[in-house]
């Protein structure tokens, strides 16, 4: 018995011995590790990565820019059965422990003893996890460990439970990009959090210890089994009861992607919003959780993109089929996973759905699309797939349907307008489309090309095209200032000019169908779009003062060629800089900055940047003269950004547009470019039955662009269809075939609820009877007289004009006239 009771009393010694030790050695590395330490103070206002969040005019998702995926939520925000099984999966005792649970680490250190291993289960509560979430490095070290009781102790005594548990299921990866439980919920199930059931909340629960390999997505059978675990803690902690439990144990699991639901087709559009935002804010844009109010218009984007994409396919359908986009082997006796594997590289671009073909004969055939559905196409679908030989050749129509669309075969469908599946194929010609508004230069729709998807590329800014016919009202409004006037007749005949830098040395303009008209007015000129009017107008007006005049319309020097060759838009431009040029028209002569960022907001609500566009007064006095090229450079050049706006100072006149022309002169070119669309190469745009519209057709040498820019008081366009690789669109692909009915498409969503708005004569312009032959002032008892307009001073120089004779007139029709 003494023995015993010696041995006891040595026990104790040794263990009291023991404590001291050990509580040396957890102060004395207490000392060591708590100088270096982090202040967890932070956490009280932890701002955690969110993505930047773009968002049209009317307040519908564009694009979310940022490498993570989440959306804070607050803890009253997190349903009690969501909480229960996160405590149940990693830390049943969270609301009463002291931030450590010393049960679990000493079965930690005893694994750890007993198998020689750091990596052990167990010993790691919610607090700690937070701890290694936000200051730890992955490491696995006695030191880390250390380090991670040593900040749980702090946090508890920083923060509440609450605040804790905030962090942690705010915090936490659930694999996929997904950080945070609202983001993981959604991306899972497409679900916010109270709309999650009880085995929806295990599953999510059972994820942050697996991430990546325990997800539903990428492992399920084990992401299963980690969800019955959870399940079963729920139960043995009285989370749930024994119904609910068996319930949740026998519901299937329905996990699949789920991607934030963009509303808006703009990917182009977003892309140059997140460069701007970025170039204001930094690369933090991306993670601060900023949200950013753009110009866009919803409505008109969708149209935007339908319209470009429909006029793409009919031009391209125009020129023939060029076969099956791929083709493969069917193994015989195949079945649908087989035929989802053979589809699998293929996926579906704006609207395109790839398909496979499975069989074929005269009359129809049988195709099969990924979602499982089988498309029969007859021999009306495959009417238009005459095969392709070159932009300018096709090959006979099918007779049978067997000749275009063979077994293996994986072709394009897409539906048409009656919702009836059609045989189709990606285009290979590219198109952009622009639309702002005049008044202040804001982008309501902005297209790049036919898929972002496809070819990140933005034709709409990024691109540099001649614009053909499409400049020739900037030749026209330079030649309004030089004294004349829409009545001035031109002789429209062979030119020849000096030119050291061609074979010949001599530069012999045409016009696009190589035939002549005489004499012609510069109102019928404009609307035929006759080419030699131009060059003789430019050449009577002079290559230098044109070229500086263009930069009136924000064009550039280095975009505007010095040659005669800048009448028939040889020019190198975006769509965008068309847009703006014409918008000076539209607003009766005032340049704008196009913008696309309206505000951007933070996470708090606070609004850190709002812009503050130049904008159109036509009632304010004029306060500026012609913007320079160097003011005007770059919002029109292309570069890095063309398209924010700088915020103007508090001053409201400075808030005013800067006037570029007269009025009287956008006035006087815009009555012009009115004919063009009321009898001229844009006369298709009556169909939209509107007589407030005016534009220009383009078309370049070879058919390489194809444009049309139009607008009336509420909204310019500007359209451009051609190949990346400057190829020819084909014999006849002029802008007014190619690139107009786009615009008119688009136009007619756009304008449907917008009333008719007359472009009003300015003070200084007058109506005058002219005689059509001469363009001088006719007679009042002149039979053949008509009216025309012109600037009141113009007017009264005719006025003083005398008759001409007879030997003039002789002379006016063997002669150039100017």
């Amino acid at each position: 018995m003494r023995l015993f009771l010696r041995l006891l009393r040595y026990a104790a010694y040794l263990a009291v011995a023991g404590i001291l030790i050990g509580a040396a050695a957890l102060g004395t590395a207490y000392w060591l590790i708590s100088p270096r330490l982090p202040s967890v103070e932070v956490l009280k206002d932890v701002r955690l990565q969110v993505p930047m969040r773009v968002e049209s005019a009317d307040g519908k998702l564009i694009a979310l820019f940022g490498e993570t995926k989440r959306t804070p939520v607050r803890i009253e925000e997190v349903p009690a059965q969501l909480k229960n099984a996160f405590l149940a999966a990693e830390d049943a005792d969270f609301y009463n422990h002291s931030g450590i649970d010393l049960g679990g680490i000493l079965r930690a250190v005893w694994l750890t003893v007993t198998t020689g291993s750091k990596h052990v289960a167990g010993g790691s509560t919610i607090t700690q996890q937070v701890a290694r979430m936000f200051f730890l490095s992955p490491e696995v070290s006695y030191t880390r460990k250390l380090a991670e009781i040593f900040l749980a102790f702090r946090i508890e005594n920083a923060l509440s439970k609450d605040e804790i548990l905030a962090l942690y299921l705010n915090k936490s990866f659930f694999g996929h990009r997904s950080y945070g439980i609202a983001a993981a919920a959604e991306f899972y199930y497409g679900k916010t959090l109270d709309q999650l059931t009880l085995a929806e909340c295990a599953m999510l629960a059972s994820i942050p210890k697996f991430p990546s390999t325990g997800n539903p997505l990428s492992r399920p059978e084990r992401a299963k089994e980690r969800r019955a675990y959870v399940l079963g803690r729920m139960l043995d902690n009285k989370f749930i009861d024994r119904p609910s439990y068996d319930a949740a144990m026998a519901a299937p699991d329905n996990a699949q992607p789920h991607e934030p639901p963009v509303e808006v087709d703009a990917a182009y559009f977003a892309e140059l919003v997140r460069l701007e935002v970025m170039d204001r804010l930094g690369n933090s844009a991306l993670t601060d959780g900023y949200r950013v109010r753009t110009t866009l218009d919803a409505g008109f984007q969708e149209a935007a993109n339908t319209a470009l994409r429909n006029g793409l396919m009919v031009y391209d359908q125009r020129h023939g089929f060029r076969g099956a986009e791929g083709h493969v082997e069917i193994p015989v006796n195949a079945g649908t996973a087989q035929w989802n594997e053979l589809l699998a590289p293929w996926r579906t671009v704006a609207g395109l759905v790839p398909a496979l073909v499975l069989s074929s004969d005269a009359n129809s055939a049988t195709l099969y699309l990924a979602d499982g559905q089988n498309v029969l196409l007859g021999s009306e679908a495959v009417q238009w797939a005459r095969r392709y030989q070159d932009e300018d050749h096709r090959g006979p129509v099918p007779k049978i349907v067997a000749d275009a669309l063979k077994p293996g075969d994986v072709v394009r469908v897409a539906r048409d307008s009656k919702g009836e599946w059609t045989l189709s194929q990606l285009p290979t010609a590219e198109a952009a489309l622009v639309a702002l508004r005049p008044d202040d230069g804001a982008v309501v729709s902005l297209v790049g090309g036919f898929s972002f998807a496809r070819s990140k590329f933005n034709r709409a800014t990024q691109s540099a095209r001649q614009p053909g016919s499409g400049f020739k009202p900037f030749i026209y409004s330079a030649a309004f200032e030089r004294g004349f006037t829409p009545a001035s007749v031109v002789n429209d005949a062979p030119v020849s000019f000096p030119d050291p830098s061609r074979p010949d040395g001599v530069w012999t303009p045409k016009n696009d169908d190589d035939t002549f008209q005489g004499p012609i007015r510069l109102r019928e000129a404009l609307a035929k779009s006759v080419n030699l009017v131009s060059v003789r107008l430019l050449d009577a007006i002079g290559v230098r003062y044109a070229h500086e005049y263009m930069t009136r319309f924000g064009f550039t020097p280095e975009q505007i060629p010095q040659s005669l060759s800048m009448a028939l838009g040889s020019a190198a431009v975006a769509p965008m800089a068309m847009a703006r040029g014409y918008a000076v028209f539209a607003n009766g002569g005032y340049l704008v900055d196009p913008y696309l960022v309206t505000e951007i907001i933070d996470r708090d609500g606070k609004t850190v940047y709002r812009a503050e566009p130049a904008v159109v007064c036509r009632t304010c006095p004029d306060h500026s003269v012609a913007p320079t090229a160097t003011a005007t450079a770059s919002a029109s050049s292309g570069a890095a950004s063309p398209l924010s706006t700088t915020a103007a100072p508090s001053d409201g006149a400075a808030h005013t547009a800067a006037r570029a022309i007269d009025p009287r002169n956008a006035y006087l070119v815009t009555s012009l470019m009115r004919d063009v669309i009321r009898r001229g190469t844009g006369s298709a745009a009556l169909s939209l039955k509107r007589n407030d519209l005016a534009g220009k057709t383009g078309t370049t040498n070879d058919h390489r662009d194809a444009w049309f820019s139009g607008f009336n008081a509420a909204l310019v366009v500007s359209c451009w269809v051609g190949f990346d690789d400057f190829s020819s669109l084909g014999r006849g692909e002029f802008g007014a075939k190619a690139a107009l009915p786009i615009w008119i498409d688009y136009m007619r969503t756009a304008l449907k609820d917008v009333p008719e708005q007359a472009f009003d004569m300015p003070p200084g312009v007058t109506k005058v009877r002219i005689d059509p032959a001469t363009g001088l002032l006719a007679g009042a008892d002149d039979p053949g007289a008509i009216l025309e307009v012109m600037k009141n001073e113009d007017a009264q120089r005719l006025a003083t004009q005398p008759p001409p004779t007879d030997e003039a007139a002789k002379q006016h029709e063997a002669y150039d006239v100017f």
